[in-house]
């Protein structure tokens, strides 16, 4: 059942900071550059939730399978 609440809580971290990143896409059309449009994403912690939410998804998909 941990490994149930792991998975959920990796997706909602992984829905959410890619939901986060998408929206700062934005700028780009805005006039930044994909340069600066990286800057600014390694510059947000929110956008750290993404990664972070894959990280947990896959480790509670291989503790599941032992």
């Amino acid at each position: 059942m941990w490994y149930w609440l792991l998975l959920l809580t990796g997706f909602g971290f992984a829905v959410a900071g890619g939901t986060i990143t998408i929206t700062y896409l934005n700028f780009v059309p805005a006039g930044l550059s994909w340069i600066e449009f990286f800057l600014l994403i390694r510059t947000r912690l929110e956008c750290y939730l993404f990664p972070l939410g894959i990280l947990l998804i896959t480790t509670a998909l291989i503790l599941m399978d032992d």
